[in-house]
């Protein structure tokens, strides 16, 4: 008689089983925690990027020649100076919240009553936005903007682009900031952004 060999049916063991769960857990926390800092990033990088475009918008109002309209006589030559722009209102007038912000397209930025006049603010800066933004943006010209605490000093020849907010709502605020100042002459612009506690 042929001896009938049995297969052993084993499963797996409660401690297997715990392992396989803890693996799972960790690598579930490191993706929701990769997760948040994706999306926190994306919108930072919407401060970072618009607080550059203002500062070029800044330098390309300065380079422009702002001569008075005139008429000239043959042989002679107009006299134009570069300049920037005067300070620009805060869009919007308070930090949203861990929310967005919809600028109104018939009182915020270039478009508004508010956007200043062809040597101040978003005007002459030519600087618009129409979708919605995380960040309160602002524009002065010859000082520092106090929302950013420890940005580089830019002086009375300079000028300073920055966002300021709150993405998390929870009342603490990150602030972006990039500015410039003119020496003999030229307008040299901050090598990078300044930023402080990105990810409030």
């Amino acid at each position: 008689m042929r001896a009938i060999k049995r297969y052993d049916r084993r499963g797996f063991t409660l401690v297997e089983l715990m392992i396989v769960v803890a693996i799972i857990g960790v690598l579930a926390a490191l993706a929701i925690y990769g997760v948040r800092r994706y999306l926190a990033s994306a919108k930072t990088s919407e401060a970072k990027n618009t607080v550059g475009a203002i500062s070029r918008a800044a330098a390309a109002a300065y380079e422009r020649e702002n001569a008075a309209s005139q008429i000239l006589l043959s042989g002679t030559s107009a006299a134009a100076s570069h300049d920037l722009c005067d300070d620009a209102v805060q869009i919007p007038a308070t930090v949203p919240p861990g929310r967005k912000y919809q600028p109104n397209p018939t009182a915020d930025f270039a478009a508004g009553a508010d956007s200043g006049t062809p040597t101040a603010g978003w005007q002459c800066l030519k600087f618009t936005m129409s979708q919605p933004i995380y960040y309160q943006y602002d524009y002065h010209r010859g000082e520092n903007d106090a929302d950013v605490p420890g940005s580089p000093a830019v002086g009375a020849n300079g000028f300073d682009a920055s966002a300021v907010g709150d993405i998390d709502g929870d009342g603490t605020v990150s602030g972006f900031s990039r500015g410039g100042t003119i020496n003999s002459g030229e307008l040299a612009l901050a090598t990078q952004v300044y930023i402080t506690q990105e990810f409030e």
